[in-house]
């Protein structure tokens, strides 16, 4: 058996985290590699807006049972999981997030007679773990998850040294870090390529699911700060439960006309590729996928120096880590950064060379590696 021509169920969450970027992703390379893919989940990941060669969707339904006191996400998957299965003879189910999904594939496996049974590898992306996974209630469905996939990943060392703390007795977890496409995530290819009106203020940005862990009212502190030395402003990608807290703090701080809030985009990268700094003031991290492709864009990145992040960022290479919440330390780093031209330039070109190591032509392979090792 050869890795070409592998069938292979890709379940993530399809949403803008990092979880749910990386799953999509990683079905794209892997379908551009000659497998075929099939996405099966509630919605088509994210950033999937194009047709692509050797990809497949299949939506989980998920009935509406009154008697039920909340919906049956879990089953429907895991019944959708054993029919695409058994439909498609997959060799690999590979599942984003422990809960729910590795619990769905382990129940789809036991619906399967063993022939049809493909194996289940689970990828760990941090709070899987760190938060829902450690919660009293459901520690031991989550070691049991780990213990009984067929191969677990993690996308940091960082991650995998929390992961087996809090689970010892659980399965061995392989690290395979989280990759970017360089062609796609490329600098800007003229030096003009600017936001509107930005002219020679300082551009940093920002961009998460706004959650309260992500910390993105401190990069309107940061960029309050930048601003009182040099004039700067701050795009804002991305949206969720933390947004309200951040339009207080811009109207707060008088930063109505230097802060541009874009929502969610598609087009990330043609965003990021004009900006100066990016802020990643997150108080976890588990490995800072939003981070790295910026960097592989040339934008230098200032973040908090807790997970994974120390894996990616060198300090003084493309990028610092400072404290969490140490915003008079981050803002005086981006300061550094864009001190002039010349320092500009070389930390973009610092950014850009950091972030080939991450490069899916280096990382897919991997996976592929351990899908082979995973079904011999």
């Amino acid at each position: 058996m050869t890795t070409a021509g592998l069938n292979i169920g890709i379940t993530g969450y399809a949403n803008a985290g990092g979880s749910g970027v990386v799953a999509g992703e990683l079905g794209r390379q892997l379908a551009r590699r000659g497998h075929t893919i099939h996405f099966i989940a509630d919605a088509p990941p994210f950033r999937f807006a194009h047709f692509a060669e050797h990809v497949q969707y299949h939506e989980v339904a998920v009935p509406d049972c009154p008697p039920l006191k909340h919906p049956p996400y879990t089953l429907a998957l895991a019944a959708r999981m054993a029919e695409v299965s058994r439909q498609f003879a997959l060799d690999i189910l590979h599942v984003h997030y422990a809960l729910p999904h590795a619990a769905a594939g382990i129940l789809a496996q036991s619906i399967l007679d063993r022939p049809q049974r493909p194996k289940l590898v689970t990828t760990l992306h941090g709070t899987d773990v760190t938060r829902i996974g450690s919660a009293a209630s459901l520690y031991e469905v989550t070691s049991f998850c780990l213990r009984a996939s067929n191969a677990v990943t993690a996308v940091s060392h960082s991650l995998q040294r929390a992961a087996l703390d809090r689970f010892p007795d659980g399965a061995r977890i392989e690290v395979i870090p989280n990759f970017v496409d360089l062609e796609t995530f490329a600098p800007a290819r003229s030096p003009g390529a600017r936001a509107r009106d930005a002219g020679d203020d300082v551009l940093l940005a920002h961009v998460s699911s706004f959650r309260s862990v992500k910390r993105p009212a401190d990069a309107v502190r940061v960029l309050a700060a930048v601003n009182a030395t040099r004039p700067a402003r701050l795009i804002l990608i991305g949206d969720g439960p933390e947004m309200p807290a951040v339009v207080r703090e811009v109207e707060q701080l008088g930063l109505r006309d230097r802060v541009q809030m874009l929502g969610q985009r598609l087009d990330v990268q043609e965003i990021l590729s004009g900006c100066d700094v990016f802020l990643l003031p997150s108080a976890e991290e588990s490995f800072g996928l939003a981070a790295l492709e910026a960097m592989a864009c040339g934008v230098p990145a200032v973040t908090s120096d807790v997970g994974g992040l120390a894996e990616l960022i060198e300090n003084g290479n493309g990028g610092y880590r400072v404290a969490s919440g140490d915003i008079a330390a981050m803002a005086g780093r981006v300061l550094d950064i864009v001190a002039d031209c010349d320092t500009l330039e070389l930390q973009r070109t610092e950014a850009r060379r950091r972030a080939a190591r991450f490069d899916a032509q280096l990382i897919v392979p991997m996976y592929e590696d351990l899908y082979m090792r995973t079904l011999t």
